[in-house]
């Protein structure tokens, strides 16, 4: 794929978002660990035997690790592409 302002536009705007997930992981993991221990009482009530929601500081970490991932995958991508290996 050769290096222009498109794609590189559109790697950055990815990193932003890795970034911004790593920002926000607290949030995010928040909200998130709601919706499952919500959805994870339903389905209880409705006799489907399911593991329980992880912790808050689970959803925490596991969140910020995702972030950290997607940042990371981004930065080698777009070093890649400046050196022409991609």
């Amino acid at each position: 794929m050769p290096l222009s302002i498109a794609n590189m536009l559109m790697e950055v705007l990815r990193l932003a978002l890795g970034l911004a997930v790593a920002s926000f992981h607290r949030p995010v993991a928040d909200f998130m660990l709601e919706r499952e221990r919500s959805l994870v009482i339903t389905l209880r009530q409705r006799g489907l035997p399911v593991p329980a929601a992880p912790t808050q500081e689970t959803a925490r970490t596991l969140y910020f690790c995702i972030g950290i991932f997607m940042a990371a995958w981004e930065v080698a991508r777009i070093w890649l592409m400046h050196r022409g290996l991609l």
